[in-house]
């Protein structure tokens, strides 16, 4: 064997030792659905807590935002002490935390506590969120395995976000509110020995010490932020909200000049002089920040312009997470055929098409035009995210991972915050006006009918009679009207996105170097053949199976001077 294929026979050995690697992203993918789950879970059972703890308004938003506000914030600070201390370390740490503040939400008596525990809640989940990204970059050093191991993992996202409402509403209707958070408690149970056993430990190889005022920097400016787009999105426009995203920035910016003067920086920005990280970066906030408003959007539309229940609801929506289940596992398949490239283009421009079909969406149901459309916008969004995460990922130095996957889901969170903030924004400015001047409607109840569809609903109930069935009949046209704006205006986002995209590698590079060869630790369903010769590369193609022989292919090469791979 040669030193070329030794060394990456004993990378590969060590980045399985004591599990197979595919056991390991078994364990990994239970800890994202946990934290997917937990982060929709809520949503349906908002009304039980509000009959049972009589929170206030302001209580209220805490309740549901607190948990996605810490963990937003968190994320570098914990990705970052990953790298440090040990990512399987921290990890663990995460579901202990988890555990514990999901007994805490079950049986919290009063509104202050439920809010502490989802505030814990989202310290657990940064603590895990990069951390299972920055452990599979350690485990699966071949990019094309790592591929199919990152399209796994998306997929089990994608379904996590879908089964929170639906497992919230069943256990709603057999149990009490607590329930939701109750199911956490056995999964962790089960995770934490599992982890323990069959996770490997991974560090970075930083030397000088860990930056904590950087850290609490960084995760006190991203706190503010957040914090201020999310009160955007809610449509206030005080100091309450420009204070806070004034010194979030503040903040930001004095946590990026501390880290170019340190010989030892929390995160190594020079990553952003890559082209193919910072693009992929820019992707994901923008494939976030033009769809995330939509999917609200939408749900309004379903329930209150066609009149479905809730249940009804989510099973419309029920295509568009196995779209983006089925573009996740042949993610990698497409990587390799298309390149990053030619894969994050395609996406945008997939999904902007699908925004382009649902303006057709009227006022009277039309069930194989919504089919069409979530299909299409499923796979074309998971297509884009899967290229951009998986570039993301890839170029970052192995050392980084955990910041580097801090970094993407600090994107993924701040384009959906910035998203519901614009899109919002922009369905509001259209929708308003077509209420102005309703015949028979006083200006009073015009001027409240013009804040949402349901608050029209209400007044065009409390006014009965002619003027409240017009005042109906407009606010539904006016709402299609803005929803039709709105999706114009999102695929002018995609579009931009797509040009954005070009800027990716052309080719999905794989360093020989990376390449498996050899035995692994453990017996594997992965690929596994005899090493390839000098100036090739092992493929598995997704048709031949995990099991199958892999074919060779020349090795495409990488300008290492200017960090863009060609």
């Amino acid at each position: 064997m040669s030193g070329t294929t030794t060394a990456a026979a004993l990378r590969r050995r060590a980045a399985g030792a004591g599990a197979n690697r595919w056991v390991v992203l078994v364990v990994l993918c239970v800890s994202l659905l946990l934290v997917a789950v937990d982060a929709t879970v809520l949503h349906v059972a908002v009304p039980a807590v509000t009959e049972d703890l009589k929170p206030g308004a302001v209580e209220l938003l805490w309740i549901v935002d607190a948990y996605p506000l810490v963990c937003a914030s968190l994320l570098i600070l914990f990705g970052t002490l990953g790298d440090r201390v040990g990512r399987r370390r921290v990890l663990l740490l995460g579901y202990t935390l988890f555990g514990v503040a999901s007994a805490m939400a079950a049986f919290a008596d009063d509104a202050h506590l439920l809010i502490v525990a989802r505030a814990l809640l989202g310290v657990g989940g940064a603590m895990i969120m990069p951390a299972t990204l920055s452990i599979l970059r350690q485990v699966f050093p071949d990019r094309r395995e790592r591929a199919l191991a990152i399209g796994i993992w998306s997929a089990v996202a994608a379904v996590g976000a879908a089964v929170g409402p639906l497992l919230g509403g069943f256990l709603l209707e057999h149990f009490w509110w607590g329930s939701v958070f109750l199911v956490n408690i056995p999964l962790m149970l089960v995770s934490l020995p599992v982890g323990r056993i069959l996770l490997p430990e991974s560090k970075g190889d930083s030397d000088g010490p860990w930056d904590v005022v950087g850290a609490l920097t960084a995760a006190a400016g991203l706190f503010a932020v957040v914090l201020g787009v999310k009160r955007l999105g809610a449509g206030e426009l005080g100091a309450a909200t420009l204070l806070p995203l004034a010194a979030g920035v503040v903040l930001l910016v004095l946590f990026v000049r501390r880290q170019r003067r340190r010989e030892h920086p929390l995160l190594d920005l020079r990553m952003f002089s890559r082209p193919a990280f910072s693009t992929s970066v820019g992707c994901i906030v923008l494939a976030m920040l033009a769809l995330v408003g939509l999917e609200l959007i939408a749900a309004q539309y379903l329930q209150l312009v066609l009149g479905l229940s809730p249940l009804e609801t989510g099973l419309r929506l029920v295509p568009l997470t196995f779209a983006a289940m089925a573009a996740g596992l042949a993610g990698a398949r497409m990587l390799r055929r298309f390149g990053p490239r030619r894969m994050v283009s395609l996406g945008f421009c997939l999904t902007a098409g699908a925004v382009v079909l649902l303006t057709a969406m009227g006022g009277d149901d039309n069930a194989p035009l919504l089919l069409g459309g979530f299909v299409l916008l499923g796979f074309g969004l998971e297509t884009t995210l899967f290229g951009a995460y998986e570039s993301m990922l890839s170029e970052a130095p192995q050392d980084q991972a955990g910041g580097a996957a801090a970094i993407g889901e600090t994107s993924y969170q701040l384009g959906a915050g910035i998203g519901i903030a614009l899109l919002g924004s922009v369905m509001n400015a259209a929708y308003a006006p077509g209420l102005s001047q309703v015949p028979g409607v006083p200006a009073s109840a015009s001027a409240a009918a013009a804040h949402s569809l349901g608050e029209a609903y209400e007044v065009a109930a409390r006014l009965g009679g002619p003027a409240g069935e017009a005042l109906r009949l407009a606010a539904r046209h006016s709402f299609v009207h803005g929803l039709h704006v709105t999706l114009l205006v999102s695929a002018g986002l995609l579009l931009a996105g797509a040009a954005m995209a070009l800027r990716l590698p052309r080719l999905m590079h794989c360093d020989p170097e990376e390449t498996p060869s050899g035995p692994a630790s453990a017996p594997s369903p992965a690929p596994s053949g005899s090493a390839p010769a000098s100036g090739t590369t092992a493929e598995a193609s997704p048709a031949q199976g995990l099991g199958s022989t892999p074919t060779r292919m020349p090795a495409q090469r990488e300008s290492r001077g200017s960090g863009v791979k060609v």
